[in-house]
């Protein structure tokens, strides 16, 4: 049985923070009050981060095989314990427990089981050497000690992206995920040593962002994983150094829909990407850029997708829209809406909290129209469930607006036609491009991240492309 956990979990075992200091965690959806999460000293993460070298010093020597059958045994704790873990993730973060929450914990168990077998495959080469007795052999290696920051909207999924690959290519972590959802990622640390991971290879330090600068500058930590705003991650590059990252930052990769595209299905994906964990995601529908002639129809066709998004208590298994996690993120989507309108925007539909729930964080689904590029909506990652719809003439007008934002993550493109489905795809200054889907459309083995020249980051998370991140490529060179 998972049980709600309170302490630190460090070096493989729990334990009361060192500090004697925590910070109390109060449910979304409820106002409840869940329980107090430990702070984390100086203390405890250098605990951390030692019992992690003395593990990995070990470990790196297991063989793939054994360190993929690890990696099953958790994927299937995980899967035991589905419906109490998705009931904690649904309590402490906010997102529905049958439309979402069920999901985030069968990705996670996923990402277990895929980098399992992905790092089976992390293949070497032999390379032609100018000289007749030499043989050149490259292979992969972990890097060491691996640091994650993680954040609250997908709390233990997000976590798994760094902490599966790290156990599959025999590294050691110390996950940080956030204190705003604490419990889910703390019980996970039980299912990891039943699982059998060695004591000390896992720490999980849910905290605030100075114990994520003291791990990031702990000379211990050989690289670090980031996901999260890309004003923090500017703060991590600077304390990194020169240690390794992966950074996947913010998004405001925007939905394109074209003059020919199918407007119905554009419109109920531009939709979903907004509605969906209530728009507290990184590819979420963040700008609609559509072509001018279709404008009308667009929108009309986006007031009857909108009946999708049933705003309501997140237990109830009609509910698609739950509440926001935190205030802050409540206040920049009112400051959002209130900066479009001031502007000349026009709410269609919503626009605003709405009343009658436990807490103050339910927010209607909202559509704007009349959005222009100037609008902090345009500009700016918002993070709800909002749909900002900008008009622009011709696929050269609607890049160059797509291509003006610098966080370019991940765009969708809606066009019945190949040719501008290629040349916009190649076109985008973005990490990924969905052609006639959501820009929520994710896999755990698509290499997820940003595009060269933005403030996105670098690296990919998923895959096999994230698992060659995480290890050094050797090469070995025989006399023979």
């Amino acid at each position: 049985m998972v049980e709600i956990e309170t302490r630190l979990f460090v070096a493989g075992r729990y334990r009361e923070a060192t500090s004697g200091a925590s910070v109390p965690v109060t449910s979304p959806v409820t106002g409840e009050h869940l329980g107090d999460v430990p702070v984390p000293s100086a203390t405890d993460v250098d605990d951390a981060v030692r019992a992690a070298r003395r593990a990995f010093d070990d470990y790196r020597h297991w063989s793939v095989y054994e360190r993929a059958e690890l990696c099953h045994r958790v994927a299937a704790l995980v899967e035991e314990h589905a419906d109490e873990l998705a009931r904690l993730t649904t309590l402490e973060q906010g997102k529905p427990l049958e439309a979402e929450a069920r999901g985030d914990v069968a990705d996670t168990a996923e990402l277990f089981a895929v980098s399992a077998e992905d790092a089976k495959r992390l293949y070497g080469s032999v390379i032609p050497s100018a000289e007749r007795d030499k043989r050149m052999i490259t292979y992969r290696q972990p890097v060491g000690v691996w640091a994650a920051i993680t954040p609250w909207n997908f709390p233990l999924m997000i976590m798994a992206e760094f902490l599966a690959p790290a156990l599959a290519t025999g590294n050691a972590i110390v996950c940080k995920p956030p204190a705003h959802t604490p419990f889910t990622c703390l019980a996970l640390g039980s299912l990891l040593t039943e699982a059998g991971v060695p004591e000390g290879l896992v720490s999980i330090l849910p905290a605030a962002g100075d114990v994520g600068e003291a791990l990031v500058t702990h000379p211990g930590i050989d690289a670090i994983g980031f996901v999260g705003s890309s004003a923090t991650a500017e703060r991590v590059v600077r304390a990194a150094g020169l240690k390794r990252t992966i950074i996947e930052a913010s998004g405001n990769g925007p939905v394109i829909v074209l003059a020919d595209a199918d407007l119905a299905a554009a419109a109920e994906a531009a939709a979903y990407g907004a509605y969906w964990n209530a728009g507290q995601v990184c590819c979420a529908t963040e700008r609609v850029i559509v072509d001018a002639s279709v404008r009308g129809d667009f929108l009309d066709a986006l007031d009857d997708a909108g009946s999708a998004a049933v705003l309501g208590d997140p237990f109830d298994p009609a509910t698609t829209l739950g509440p926001l996690n935190n205030e802050p993120t409540a206040a920049k989507m009112d400051r959002h809406v209130a900066d479009a309108v001031a502007r000349g925007a026009t709410v269609r539909r919503g626009g605003g909290r709405a009343s009658g729930f436990p807490t103050p964080l339910y927010y209607e689904f909202t559509v704007l129209e009349g959005v222009t590029e100037d609008m902090l909506v345009a500009r700016e990652e918002s993070f709800g469930p909002v749909v900002p719809v900008l008009a622009a003439d011709g696929e050269d007008e609607i890049l160059r607006i797509a291509n003006a934002d610098p966080l370019g993550l991940q765009a969708a493109v809606f066009t019945s036609s190949l040719s501008s489905a290629f040349r916009l795809a190649e076109s985008l200054r973005v990490g990924s491009v969905v052609v006639n889907d959501s820009t929520d459309y994710f896999e755990s083995a698509q290499p997820f991240g940003g595009a060269a020249g933005t403030r996105t980051g670098w690296g990919r998370v998923g895959g096999l492309a994230q698992l060659a991140d995480m290890t050094d490529l050797r090469c070995t060179i025989f006399s023979v």
